[in-house]
């Protein structure tokens, strides 16, 4: 049975991250260290108590199509209502429109706990949050009027439709297109693919949010705008009214997350014989603009992806770790019981299991850094610049590491239960199939390796990512100077890593502008996964420092001698490997 990890975040969002110092401050309003604790309490029973309960019969039924209705697994109805009547889906909303209003690290705390369950439940909210912060962004005041107190208490849900069977990543190659209509709406012609939540029974209105082009619009990219498409028109006393032409033809049969429902959305096609012809949208933001506005919801999204790759590794270790406990085989060294020992005793399996407790703490420092930094973005001043920037470099690290993390974790969860594993009824491979999807969704993880190359590493002409660089080294001195047994000796593998991050970080830049982008995109994923072990490694470091716990320290220790040896091997492919690449990929691949 799942255990909210509470003790770990409360104490990474504490005493790693920062959120400690805020709540001192009152940064963050009426947050106080009490209420933090309540809400990550209450978070964690609702996890362990409520979720996981219906999670294991959803994943078999999944969600079903008939007649264009999508029907949700035995009982997914009534958890929904009572996870939305607790108020969860509002904690980190606007105020003005019905929202708590409190950090972004607390919501993306509490999505951890409910994804490690469940990360088919996780993903509804995960939507429905990063469509109200689009609308709340961009949308006229009519629109947040009508859509966002029902969107934030969680009556209506939201979706994010960019996706068609031509068009994934290069959405420039879309086809989806909005017309003009005399009273200042458009309709909306189209079909979009893998849209998560386009349909379902859980509530009574879905608010797609449309990426579409209008007929005089530029090519490629700079023609695109934004619409919000209700799945029922809304009447002018704010309840659904006259049903939109956009429907679900069809949902996809996935290797996981089974009981999100995956839908292929058809915008007017007129499928309800007395329907005029194109689901009514209304624009969000200006015209041809949309992409700017989309990628507000994105941003977000891509964090929140990056939690429910964190959140399956955190289930996954779990599951292993009892597993371990419980299962015996042959006599560990040193074993003095009856009969075989737990294979937990075994040092190949404590390598394992270690492997996933540091890797996942790594990932969680990582995607909680990247909360607080949007959350001190959003307290104005002279830092919000500089805050918004470090949340910029900071997302494609807790998209990519976290999620790539969480399908290493699982990965060696199954290995852990042994043929047991490869076996449905342990629930082992089910957070394997379940994390696949989250390095490829939201960005694939090498679309967020170029964009941390070409983008991200320019922030400050170069220098944001060197000033990051230095804030993490500062711990090196601490590791130096701390009494606690075991941290000094391991202060130089920081060190070394970090030193290797900032070389290739030069190396990088220097590729970009002597006009060698594809030296520096070649070696774009490895850059990715070297500056994300560093930091990981210095937040790990920074919380064995943090009370002197001994399980944290061990933890620490393990990972700079086990895992942090990787940026050596990670500095020499960047530096060394595009060659091979560039210019060998072709014959070796050539087909006969």
């Amino acid at each position: 049975m799942y255990r909210a990890p509470i003790s770990e975040i409360s104490h990474t969002l504490r005493n790693v991250i920062g959120i400690g110092q805020g709540l001192e401050n009152g940064a963050f309003g009426d947050l106080n260290g009490e209420l933090l604790d309540a809400i990550l309490l209450e978070a964690g029973r609702f996890a362990a108590e409520e979720v996981e309960q219906i999670v294991t019969e959803a994943e078999k039924t999944g969600a079903q199509l008939k007649d264009g209705v999508v029907t949700m697994p035995k009982g997914w109805k009534d958890l929904y209502h009572t996870w939305k009547d607790g108020g969860w889906n509002a904690i980190g909303s606007p105020v003005a429109y019905g929202g708590q209003g409190l950090p972004l690290m607390v919501s993306m705390a509490a999505l951890e706990m409910w994804c490690a369950c469940s990360l088919a439940f996780g993903l509804c909210p995960t939507l429905t949050m990063g469509a109200v912060e689009a609308i709340a962004a961009h949308g006229t005041d009519e629109l947040k009027t009508r859509y966002l107190p029902k969107m934030i208490s969680g009556e209506w849900t939201g979706t994010m439709n960019l996706t068609e069977p031509q068009a994934g990543s290069d959405l420039g190659a879309m086809r989806t297109r909005a017309e003009r209509n005399p009273d200042g709406s458009y309709r909306i012609f189209g079909q979009k693919i893998f849209i998560t939540f386009g349909e379902h029974d859980l509530t009574d209105n879905i608010v797609h949010l449309v990426l579409a082009r209008l007929p005089d619009a530029p090519a490629g990219t700079r023609g695109i705008s934004l619409f919000l498409v209700p799945k029922f028109l809304v009447n002018e006393d704010g309840t659904p009214g006259k049903r939109n032409d956009v429907f679900c033809s069809s949902i996809e049969h996935k290797m996981g997350i089974h009981a999100s429902p995956t839908c292929v959305m058809i915008y007017g096609d007129g499928y309800a014989k007395d329907m005029d012809k194109g689901a009514i949208g209304y624009l969000i933001g200006e015209e041809n603009k949309g992409l700017a506005c989309m990628f507000t919801m994105m941003n977000n999204a891509r964090l929140a992806v990056g939690i429910q790759g964190l959140a399956v590794a955190e289930a996954a270790f779990q599951k292993a770790l009892v597993f371990a406990h419980e299962r015996k085989q042959g006599r560990a060294s040193g074993w003095k019981g009856e009969g075989m020992s737990p294979i937990y005793d075994h040092p190949d399996v404590k390598r394992m299991l270690m492997t996933m407790k540091s890797s996942t703490q790594a990932a969680r420092a990582i995607c909680y850094a990247c909360a607080h930094a949007i959350d001190m973005s959003h307290q104005g001043g002279e830092r919000a610049t500089y805050w918004a920037d470090r949340a910029s470099l900071l997302t494609p690290l807790a998209k990519s590491f976290a999620t790539d993390i969480g399908m290493e974790v699982s990965s060696l969860g199954v290995q852990v239960h042994g043929g047991m594993g490869f076996i449905e009824e342990t629930g082992a491979a089910r957070y394997m199939r379940d994390a696949r999807i989250a390095p490829i969704y939201e960005g694939t993880n090498g679309i967020q390796a170029i964009d941390l190359v070409m983008r991200k590493l320019p922030l400050w002409g170069g220098q944001h990512v060197f000033d990051y660089l230095v804030e993490l080294g500062g711990v090196v001195d601490d590791l130096r100077k701390s009494k606690l047994a075991g941290l000094a000796d391991v202060a130089d593998r920081l060190e070394a890593a970090l030193s290797d991050t900032v070389a290739v970080t030069s190396f990088l830049q220097k590729a970009v502008k002597d006009g060698k982008p594809d030296v520096a995109l070649a070696g774009a994923t490895p850059y990715q996964r070297l500056i994300s072990l560093a930091a990981g490694g210095a937040y790990l470091a920074k919380g064995a420092l943090a009370g002197g716990d001994a399980g944290r320290v061990a933890l620490f220790r393990f990972f700079a001698k086990n895992v942090l040896a990787e940026s050596a091997a990670l500095r020499d492919r960047v530096e060394n490997g595009a060659d091979s690449l560039l210019t060998g990929a072709d014959a070796a691949l050539a087909t006969a």
